[in-house]
């Protein structure tokens, strides 16, 4: 009884000490997931979560985002998951999102996660049109995101009326020229058919580096009045802050560097900057809404931790992560370099074989031919031998009736008439038989020699037989070049490639490694030049299209942008950045509080 009761507590206990749990929704730019949370997690328990289940190790780019009344706001790290505004009801949705931007996507992004998933995002937010893209660079753009989802282009495959499904082009772009998708098609394919040879990873890539100059990348705006009460645009992104006016997103008035920046801070619904500099006074705006301070706060302290990390000798993490990357990297390349000599050689192989196969139909048509022409060379032998045979029958007969006709006239001249009439008589006819007899014997040569002619063309016909005859022994024995075998499949075991212990490495030969910097140093060559060429293109394009622009559908930032261009303004984001602090800390200050 005892022991019953003994169990039937621990039973209790036990049922007590299960932690209560509630259903969590993550979404990120291509999946769902769901999870079990305990109720005690903290923001950086589940974040952590999901960056382990993503495979992530770059972790400070991301955030787990919500939104309060339609105001974003970000999952804090210390806080319970369920103490923030979020709704109750189950599953909680957070989406998981890049909440700071680097300023060199190459440099910076190490993982191939990591680069998918900020590809993702910016091209979203390009088609959203949260970033401004001009209608040229989208069309480059969308060739690179092609070539990153359907690898390389193959005109049997990739047919056209492909990418009729897709979504490439923002709407703003589509809308504001006379064209129909298939001569979008067509140009954008016209571009994707020259990025062969580019992985994904490398397609993808390529966007970020195009996308992250544009002026509008990686910004956070925020809706702020100065001290006297003008409305201007805040920025936050990873150079800085900036301010904008609130019609041109595009350029900022006046720019402050994250290293020019000593301290942030906010009261209540207003915010206050400190320059580095103490003889230079704070600067001070408002902004709508207690929430809003909190979540520019929360940005500008992340993107100034990102910007001064930047600056300093990468973490033993960083370092081992690039050099892992780097690693892969070279065996990818040279995995696709050798999966590359074997497309080629499979390639001729089949060239070969068609060339063969195309010989061989060749050789069978000729020999059909040869038949053909010995069946007629047969036939026209056998008419000419029955012709030739005619012929001297007729020539037989005629000399015949000509020694006839010589015994008639000898005959007639031993009997001739012993009249005088008789014997003129007699001598007409004698003269007739003699012109008879004449023409018979010319007949009769005649005769002759056609036949001895006709005899000639049978051996001729002959010959010609036996040549043909010869020519297709020769045919039916064609002697045939060796044909390459097709290279083997890759062997299973190198469809991935694993590497083992804490430091990762990748066994190169000497040889290996030269050529490897050798085609480095190449493709940066190419690189330079590849440039300069897509400029022109870029430049070819936009001159191709004017044309057909309707220039009553231009939007704002549209005409902006094609003022900042008119007036030269075509240098990277970076350099437009440089410029705007030229001037000194203070008297850009004082300009934003004359604003």
């Amino acid at each position: 009884m005892a022991g019953a009761i003994a169990s039937r507590m621990s039973f209790s206990s036990l049922k007590r000490k299960q932690p209560k749990t509630f259903t969590v929704r993550i979404v990120t730019m291509d999946a769902e997931m769901e999870f079990n949370c305990e109720m005690k997690w903290k923001g950086k328990d589940l974040f952590d979560l999901v960056c382990r289940t993503l495979g992530l190790r770059e972790t400070w780019f991301f955030g787990l985002q919500y939104t309060i009344k339609d105001t974003v706001a970000w999952l804090k790290t210390d806080k319970k998951v369920l103490d923030h505004d979020v709704s109750k009801e189950e599953p909680v949705t957070f989406h998981f999102l890049a909440k700071f931007y680097p300023e060199n996507a190459e440099e910076e992004l190490v993982q191939e996660i990591t680069q998918h998933l900020f590809f993702l995002q910016v091209k979203k937010q390009i088609l959203d049109e949260k970033i401004y893209c001009p209608p040229e660079a989208s069309v480059l753009l969308a060739s690179y995101a092609v070539q990153a989802k359907y690898g390389d282009y193959d005109p049997s495959v990739h047919k056209r009326g492909f990418l009729a499904q897709e979504e490439l082009l923002p709407k703003r772009v589509i809308n504001l020229y006379q064209m129909t998708p298939e001569m979008w098609e067509e140009r954008i394919t016209a571009w994707y058919a020259e990025h062969r040879g580019r992985a994904r990873d490398e397609a993808e890539m390529e966007y970020l580096k195009i996308a992250q100059d544009l002026e509008m990348y990686g910004v956070n705006y925020f809706a702020i009045r100065n001290k006297k009460g003008t409305e201007l645009l805040l920025g936050v992104d990873a150079l800085g802050l900036h301010i904008y006016d609130p019609e041109n997103r595009l350029t900022p008035k006046i720019s402050f560097p994250w290293n020019e920046i000593r301290n942030i801070s906010y009261s209540d619904k207003e915010f206050t900057i400190k320059p580095l500099d103490k003889k230079i006074d704070v600067f001070k705006f408002n902004s709508s809404k207690l929430r809003v301070n909190k979540l520019i706060l929360q940005l500008c302290i992340g993107n100034h931790d990102l910007f001064m990390r930047r600056r300093k000798a990468d973490s033993l993490e960083v370092q081992q992560m690039k050099a892992q990357a780097r690693e892969e990297k070279a065996r990818k390349q040279m995995e696709r370099q050798r999966l590359a000599r074997e497309k080629q050689m499979r390639e001729e192989a089949e060239r070969t074989r068609d060339e063969l196969e195309r010989r061989l139909l060749q050789m069978k048509e000729e020999a059909t031919m040869a038949n053909e022409a010995l069946m007629r060379s047969e036939e026209t032998a056998d008419l000419l031998a029955e012709k030739a045979q005619i012929t001297e029958e007729e020539a037989k007969l005629l000399a015949q009736k000509a020694a006839e006709a010589e015994q008639e006239m000898q005959r007639i001249k031993a009997t001739a008439i012993r009249t005088e009439e008789e014997k003129r008589v007699m001598e007409q006819k004698v003269l007739e038989a003699e012109v008879l007899a004449l023409k018979m014997a010319e007949e009769s040569e005649r005769r002759a020699k056609e036949a001895d002619q006709l005899k000639q063309d049978l051996q001729e016909a002959r010959e010609a037989e036996r040549r043909a005859k010869q020519k297709l022994q020769e045919i039916t024995k064609p002697t045939y070049p060796p044909i390459n075998p097709l290279p083997a499949p890759l062997p299973p075991d190198m469809s991935s490639f694993s590497l083992i212990g804490d430091s990762l490495s990748f066994d190169f030969k000497d040889t290996d490694m030269k050529r490897l910097s050798m085609e480095i140093e190449k493709e940066k060559v190419e690189y330079m030049e590849k440039s300069k060429h897509l400029q022109e293109q870029l430049n070819e394009l936009k001159t191709e299209i004017e044309a057909l622009k309707l220039k009553e559908r231009e939007t704002a930032l549209d005409i902006l942008h094609n003022e900042n261009a008119d007036r030269g303004g075509t240098s990277s984001k970076h350099n437009t950045i440089k410029k705007l602090t030229l001037q000194s800390a203070k008297s850009r200050v004082a300009f934003f509080e004359e604003l």
